[in-house]
Order: C-alpha cells, then sequence, then structure tokens
C-alpha cells in the first residue's frame, strides 16, 4: 500500500507560521481538499508535501509496501498541476508530450494521440504552447498530470482559466482517472474538490 503521512508539520517564513502542527495520513484511493481563504498557505502546503521547500518543523514520510522512499524520489511517484508552474513555450504540443513521458509512463497506458483527444487538443498538436490560450494551457497541464502514472496527484487551483465547459471536462477526468491515487486539491472552489472525501481548512492551523 502506498502512502502519505504527516506528523505536526509546520512551516515558517522568517518570523510568520504558514500552518503549524498539521496531520495527515491518506492511502491510495483517498483525496483531501486543502481550503483557505487567499494567501492562507494552501500552495505552500503543497509544495512541502512534493518536498519542493523544506517543512520548518514535523515529519513527513512517504512509503510504498511499507518501504520508506528517500525524498530525493519523491518526484517520481507525484505530478502537479499549479498557476505558479510554467509550460516549455517553445514546444509544440506533441513534443510537449513526448518529452514529458520520457519521464513519467502514461496511465493506464493511454497513448498521446489518445491524450491529445481526452484534452481535446487534437488539432493544435503542431502548435507552439506560446500560441495557446490560457484555457488550453491549463488543459495540457491537467492533462499531464492526471495521464501520467503516479500514485499522487497534486491540484493547485484546478479549474483557474477553465470557462464551464472546462469546468465540467475537469470534473469528469477527475471522476473517470483519480479514484485509486491519493489525490490533494488546493482550492476555494467546491466545484474543484467535490470529490474530495476529506477536508482541512489552513486557517485551522495558525
Amino acid at each position: 500500500m502506498f502512502s502519505l503521512r504527516a506528523e505536526g508539520i509546520s512551516k515558517r517564513f522568517q518570523y510568520e507560521w504558514v500552518f503549524k502542527k498539521l496531520d495527515l495520513h491518506l492511502n491510495l484511493g483517498e483525496s483531501l481538499a486543502i481550503t483557505g481563504g487567499n494567501g492562507s498557505g494552501k500552495s505552500t502546503l503543497i509544495k512541502t508535501l512534493t518536498g519542493a521547500i523544506p517543512l520548518t518543523e514535523g515529519k513527513l514520510e512517504i512509503t510504498n509496501n511499507g518501504k520508506l522512499i528517500p525524498e530525493d524520489d519523491w518526484f517520481n511517484f507525484v505530478t502537479i498541476s499549479a498557476p505558479y508552474l510554467e509550460l516549455p513555450e517553445e514546444f509544440t504540443l506533441q513534443e510537449l508530450l513526448e518529452f514529458h513521458f520520457k519521464f513519467k509512463r502514461p496511465y493506464r497506458g493511454l497513448e498521446p494521440e489518445k491524450i491529445l483527444d481526452k484534452i481535446y487538443l487534437r488539432e493544435q498538436r503542431d502548435k507552439q504552447i506560446a500560441q495557446f490560450s490560457s484555457g488550453m494551457k491549463q488543459r495540457v497541464k491537467l492533462g499531464l498530470s492526471i495521464f501520467s502514472d503516479v500514485p499522487m496527484v497534486f491540484l493547485d487551483e484546478p479549474t483557474s482559466n477553465l470557462d464551464k465547459k472546462g469546468i465540467k471536462w475537469y470534473q469528469k477526468m477527475t471522476s473517470e482517472f483519480l479514484n485509486d491515487r491519493i489525490v490533494f486539491v488546493a482550492s476555494n472552489d467546491e466545484r474543484e474538490y467535490t470529490f474530495c472525501k476529506q477536508t482541512i481548512k489552513l486557517e485551522d492551523y495558525k
């Protein structure tokens, strides 16, 4: 069983605590919504859980069948979609998919051709990412995260820049492809985390 366990984790920038004494334990098939007002630290928590930035206090462990995974290897087991992560805009969409899946296996054997259909961008495959609208870029980010064969998926403000049709697409994709993984959603919009079985509010951990 793949699991993430956090015990008393805290993060401080200089003299300000972003969150304190937070405990989490999630196994495959479980999901958590991280809620809170703007600036409450949702993205910071995501970054600490993925190992992108260090904790100030506490213990964070990721295990697979009871075996501890070294922090340097965490990136092999996670994907993240977030507003602050940029796509390489000089790539065409086809080049980006081919590049990404050199490092991650496609989920359920989905070939890049099928992924193009899933994100409704087949006709844009030879266009540079720089020419994409913000909504198209968001679908690409989500597609790379959701359609990678990893046990943990982190989604930070996942429907930002998506219209109503795009939001329905996101909800359909999360329903179909994220049921057997550990999923974290950082959001203020309930439409983005209706599938999450657990919810925390970061203001409760100040």
